[in-house]
Formats: C-alpha cells, structure tokens, sequence
C-alpha cells in the first residue's frame, strides 16, 4: 500500500506519525479485546458458530415445511449433537441454546433458521474480535512499511543535503576551465591511444593488455571473456585487429575460408563477443568530469601510466603528468576548483538557491529531526 501521506518534503512526518499513533492504539484495543477472553476461547466459539451455520446452509432446503422428514430428523440430531458440544463455560453460550429453541419444533419454516441464525449475533460480536485483531495488525504492518519506506526517503534526502551543504561554500565563479582543459586534453589523447590500439593492433596483443589491466584496481578495465581471449591466443585470426576480426565475422564461412583457418570457430566466437567487442573504448582510462580528490588522483595515476605505457600511449601519459603534477604541487587550488565544478554539475537551481539564502542548514536539521521522531515511534511497539 502506497503512503498517502507523502508530501513534496520527505521530513514532513505529521500525517505519517498521526497513521503510526492511530493504527498502533487500534492493535492496542484489538488485542486488550481478544485477551478478554484468550484467543483459545474465541476460536473454539468461531469454530462452535461456523458449524452451526453450517447445518443451516446444509439443511434449510430440505428440513423446511413439508419437506423431506427424514432430513428433519438428520437435521434435528445433529443441531442437539452440536448444542451438546457447547461448554457452558464459554461465554455466549445460552446463544446456542437460544439457536436451539428457535429449531426445537416439530416443524420447522425459513423465518425459523432465520431466527436461529439470530440467535448466533452475541456469538459474532465475540468471534469478530479476531477478525478485528487480524485487520489491525494487518493495518499496523502496512504503515510501518510506509515508515520504513518514508525513513530511507529522508535517509535520502539528508544525503542530498549535506552534498549541498558540503558544496556550500564552493566558488561557483571560479575558473574551473583552469582545471577542465588540461584532464580533457588528457581524457581526449586516452581515448585516442585505445582507439589507434584497437583499429590498428593485433587483437591478441589488445586483449591481452585488457586481461593485465585486471590486477589493477583502480583501471577499471572491462573483463575479456575466457572464451575470446582463448581464441585470438590460439588462433592465427588474433594477429588481425578487432576491427577486422568484427569484419570477419559478417562474412559468410565460403569466404571466411580465404582468410582464417576455422571458420566456423570465428564466426562463433565472434558472434557470441560481437557486443564486447564492439563497446571497446578509452572511456575506463579518462579522468572523467568532475575529476577525484587530488589525493584519489594521486593514487589512480599511477595505475593509469603503467597501463598507458603498455600501449606506447606517450601523449596520454604526458598529459596525464600535467594533471598529476596540478594536484600535487598546487592541490589546494585544485581542490578549490574540484568544488566549485561538483557544485556547478551537481546543484540544481532550487539547490543553489538553497546555498544562496542560506537555508541548507535549517532543512538539514529539519530532516535529521524528522527521521529521529519517526525511527522513535518505529521502535515503540503497540502498548
């Protein structure tokens, strides 16, 4: 069930807390209701009155006016049997005699097992203490699932705004093209060098590069399916580059068979990769827009240049030590400008507006109060 007490604010909880208060007090009252008596009680009286119903389903055709005699004679036994059964002790239990009377007769007409059907209304009002107990815990349940789903909202929106809050006193006029034109000078050559690599290189050589990059962490390279480097390892067809090998394998197996050994292989193989090889790109190489904290960079760095030098990539790692020597020499400026564009890329107007008036803290201890009271009454439990 949805909460439909969901409000533009997620720290707006008044409605949600007012639903908590109400549904836990009527499980509270459900309960007090059914341990007046105990559940075992109650049961044994719904199980006493769904039979009785039952006979009267069963026999109110049959045992009625000039009907079938020996069916009133069936009916009659098993009304005393089942009024037999009835403990005094129950509470409600002259009900069950008062269903008897109204069936005790030598003929018996529909107003009759409407009578006794009558009869059996204390009884419901106790045994419908059970159903009342069901549907509040029912109802309880459902809004503490719209609780839960309300506290990661908020969760959600605290985050938000201690970004905002963090980004606060960022410099949205600073020059961050300062910082911008030398990583895209680097991202630029990065994916060149990939590029060049894989129009022009054996793929073998390609993907074994890939496949080394896995013992660096902070690359990030895409992983190489065991059965495709396997193949361009011990096939002839590894010393074309992908960008012939993904030509190959739209050509039909007759005219394969000119060009590659098993035809067949590379068609399946390729075919299986297509996508794969494909999406290949410098992408996992570039710094990216905003770029890490000058000491992530550091650390990055390092990893990049072994992988860049693999390739030959002189440009790319020439442009990467011009960023690199950025953040270590004046990393104060770079993270002055790293702010300002996390601030410029990841506040919106109504963000910013919010850093212009001041008003981040006030809703970020709005919301950390709101998600306190909520979790409070969660962890309460129905009195």
């Amino acid at each position: 069930m949805a909460d439909a007490t969901v409000t533009d604010d997620p720290a707006d909880v008044s409605g949600l807390l007012t639903r908590l208060h109400d549904a836990r007090e009527r499980l509270a009252d459900a309960e007090a209701a059914v341990d007046e008596y105990g559940v075992d009680t109650l049961e044994r009286l719904r199980e006493h009155r769904k039979n009785a119903l039952r006979l009267l389903d069963r026999y109110e055709d049959s045992a009625t006016g000039s009907g079938d005699f020996q069916a009133y004679i069936e009916f009659e036994g098993k009304v005393a049997e089942l009024v037999d059964d009835v403990d005094d002790d129950l509470p409600r239990a002259d009900a069950f005699k008062d269903y008897d009377d109204a069936l005790d007769k030598r003929r018996v007409t529909e107003s009759d097992f409407e009578r006794a059907r009558d009869a059996l209304d204390p009884v419901t009002d106790l045994t419908e203490r059970l159903d009342e107990r069901a549907a509040a815990r029912e109802a309880y349940q459902s809004v503490r699932y719209d609780a839960e789903d309300r506290l990661d909202a908020i969760d959600d929106e605290i985050a938000r705004l201690e970004r905002v809050a963090r980004l606060a006193d960022a410099d949205l006029d600073a020059p961050v093209d300062d910082l911008r034109e030398p990583i895209e000078a680097y991202d630029t050559a990065a994916r060149t060098a990939v590029a060049d690599a894989l129009a022009e290189r054996p793929a073998r050589d390609v993907l074994d590069w890939l496949d080394a990059l896995s013992a660096f962490p902070l690359v990030d390279a895409p992983t190489v399916p065991a059965e495709l480097l396997a193949y361009v390892r011990d096939h002839d067809a590894g010393d074309e580059p992908i960008s012939i090998l993904l030509e190959y394998g739209d050509d039909s197996l007759s005219k394969l068979e000119h060009y590659v050994e098993d035809p067949a292989a590379l068609k399946r193989v390729v075919g299986a990769n297509r996508s794969f090889l494909q999406r290949l790109d410098g992408d996992f190489l570039t710094l990216g827009w905003p770029p890490d904290p000058a000491d992530v960079l550091r650390y990055r760095a390092d990893e990049l240049v072994s992988a860049l030098a693999r390739l030959d990539a002189d440009e790319a790692v020439e442009r990467l030590r011009e960023v690199l020597t950025f953040a270590r020499l004046d990393a104060e400026r770079y993270e002055r400008l790293r702010e300002a564009a996390l601030a410029r890329a990841e506040l919106d107007d109504d963000e910013r507006e919010r850093v212009a008036n001041g008003t981040v803290a006030d809703a970020l201890a709005d919301a950390r109060d709101a998600r306190a009271r909520l979790a409070e009454t969660l962890d309460d439990p129905p009195s």
